[in-house]
């Protein structure tokens, strides 16, 4: 599996109510488009675009943006976060 598990700081938080984004561990190796699909699929939320980079602690993390305006909320609510 691509993804591992949310990224949830303040800062994440803030992108989350401000601007529809989530921020996600993923796995190294994983290219944008392999986290588009397995985002999709796991949640059947459109993804509008996918951003990432490497944290100060050499994992990488990926910033997702999604068409649907509620849909951010919803994915973290789902998984026990909100």
């Amino acid at each position: 599996m691509v993804l591992r598990h949310p990224y949830v700081t303040e800062k994440a938080m803030m992108m989350l109510e401000n601007e529809n984004k989530v921020q996600v561990l993923v796995q190294k190796s994983a290219s944008k488009d392999e986290i588009r699909r397995e985002i999709e699929k796991t949640f059947d939320q459109k993804v509008a675009s996918v951003r990432t980079m490497m944290t100060m602690k050499g994992q990488k993390k990926a910033v997702v943006s999604f068409e649907n305006e509620k849909a951010a909320e919803e994915i973290l609510s789902r998984l026990g976060v909100m």
